[in-house]
């Protein structure tokens, strides 16, 4: 049971990298005009966009899930900082508190390792 339930909620998490990867590459105006408006260059969303498509793939299939899981929820951090900057809108406050949560369930999947349900390579599997 543990088992599908890591793998659940590794599916889970994925879900919206990947989501955010397609949703920047189909759309990514929103996403340019928020980097411009925090001062970054507009076209981070291109490397963004493959950072969450690769790392949420990586948290399902593996190999590395506890490494993925470390940096990804470091990232999650990381852009919490640019969502303060925009927190005159309070729906960009709610997004940093969703990373934050994020980056808690990620920390603790770096900590677990993926189980034993890691479709490529090795599981890596701490218990």
């Amino acid at each position: 049971m543990r088992d599908l339930l890591n793998l659940t909620g590794r599916i889970l998490i994925a879900v919206l990298f990947v989501g955010g990867a397609v949703q920047k590459v189909t759309a990514p105006l929103p996403v340019q005009a928020m980097l411009a408006s925090v001062g970054l260059p507009e076209g981070l969303v291109w490397p963004i966009a493959a950072f969450d498509l690769v790392a949420g793939l990586a948290l399902i299939f593996g190999p590395g899930v506890a490494a993925w899981a470390g940096v990804m929820a470091l990232y999650c951090l990381g852009t919490s900082y640019f969502h303060w900057q925009l927190r005159a809108d309070p729906w960009q406050v709610t997004i940093m508190v969703k990373n934050w949560s994020i980056a808690g369930g990620l920390f603790i999947l770096a900590a677990q390792g993926p189980g034993r349900w890691v479709l490529l390579g090795k599981s890596g599997n701490r218990h």
